[in-house]
């Protein structure tokens, strides 16, 4: 008999909607370049223009403020090498504008580029955070100044699912005349997300992670804004973006995209129910344990839980004896024996962070998963908590 799988793990990647499925299959003999000028190209060409346009109008944004690119990671480079490429592109950001503000709990996209900008002779700022993962406005204020050229802070947490205001985080941007970008990965397909409500000027978001194909994403630049292209060989995105593009994952994408617009509410409703019955039932049936992220301020498919005296390693694995996968952190970083930046961030400890668990639900899941999920779940914590040589049965 098959061991039964439950897929708790969406904020890693989800799986392709049956509709994109149809679609990719349908685009498999749309093989021309769509930068070829012949009737071939130009078909392929045409179909790409139309999922820019449904991108566009599904984030408020124009068309040609739409940027192809193989997903968030390359998105997110791409706008903080704009301030390193400055001088060389001939932009500018107003005399003596070169610093660069993001936060301590970003995607390592994000912070090992900052980190990279660092070595090269940039200044970066890292925010502090509160203790639910929301950005230190305090902090923010005493950061950012007339030196500031770029703000980076992140829409939605891939790992505990806080939230930020960003619409009053950039209106403090502007304020000092500095650019703001966020890392919406998260965020878009899961909550509304409007640039032009927003006002920001950059925004990164990743087809995969609301049932699209891996490898394609998108990066908005707001008109006029400063920008740099990251990759350079060819007259592909108006110049802004080289290489031939990838016709097949972009039309998936656009089909991704009109499913998530009708689709998304539903989702939403369905799996905050989900979510409040496993945090329940967690905290009925499992002692000491933590819930990591904002109480109101969270995506609805994210529990992040911190088990007391086990090892977060080690209850994955059990999980994944009885077919349910579920995440220690960022999918990114996962081979990593550290604890969470993230936790550690919000001023979780070492030995707590190294006990969390990442539950993140999506369009599949079903209540019955739930029900399995908390069925096994606790006999495991129970089995982990048992080898352990720290817990002693009581929440320190």
């Amino acid at each position: 008999m098959s061991k039964r799988q439950v897929y708790l793990d969406y904020n890693a990647t989800t799986p392709l909607h049956p509709e994109v499925k149809k679609a990719l299959h349908a685009a498999l003999d749309l093989y021309a370049n769509p930068s070829s000028m012949h009737e071939f190209g130009r078909s392929v060409r045409n179909r790409l223009e139309h999922v820019r346009q449904a991108i566009a109008d599904f984030i408020g944004a124009k068309p040609e403020e739409i940027i192809y690119t193989a997903g968030g990671s390359e998105s997110n480079n791409t706008v903080l090498k704009i301030i390193s490429c400055a001088r060389c592109g001939g932009l500018d950001f107003g005399q003596g504008r070169n610093e660069i503000i993001t936060t301590s709990i970003e995607h390592p996209s994000i912070i090992q580029t900052a980190q990279h900008l660092e070595s090269l002779g940039n200044t970066v700022h890292y925010l502090k955070v509160d203790k639910y993962g929301r950005v230190d406005v305090d902090h923010f204020l005493e950061l950012i100044s007339h030196r500031t050229a770029l703000v980076s802070i992140m829409y939605a947490n891939n790992e505990i699912g806080t939230v930020q205001d960003i619409k009053a985080l950039t209106e403090i941007a502007h304020r000092y005349g500095a650019f703001f970008h966020t890392d919406a990965v998260q965020a878009v397909g899961k909550i509304p997300v409007n640039v032009a409500e927003l006002d920001v000027d950059y925004l990164s978001f990743s087809a995969h992670k609301f049932y699209g194909p891996k490898g394609v994403g998108v990066l908005y630049v707001k008109k006029a804004k400063p920008y740099y292209a990251l990759l350079h060989g060819g007259h592909q995105e108006g110049g802004r973006r080289a290489g031939t593009m990838n016709s097949l994952g972009i039309m998936g994408m656009g089909r991704a995209v009109e499913l998530i617009r009708s689709e998304m509410e539903e989702i939403k409703q369905r799996l905050k129910n989900y979510k409040a019955k496993l945090r329940i039932e967690i905290s009925k049936q499992i002692p000491d344990v933590t819930f990591n992220g904002h109480p109101e301020y969270n995506l609805e498919n994210t529990l992040n839980v911190s088990f007391h005296g086990a090892e977060g390693e080690a209850i994955l694995l059990y999980l994944d004896l009885e077919g349910i996968a579920v995440s220690t952190g960022s999918a990114c970083s996962s081979g990593s024996l550290e604890p969470s930046h993230v936790l550690l961030a919000t001023g979780v400890g070492p030995e707590l962070a190294h006990g969390s668990i990442r539950f993140s639900l999506g369009r599949e899941t079903t209540e019955d998963e739930i029900d399995y999920v908390l069925d096994k779940l606790p006999a495991v914590i129970a089995k982990v908590r048992k080898m352990s040589t720290v817990y002693s049965g009581e929440c320190k």
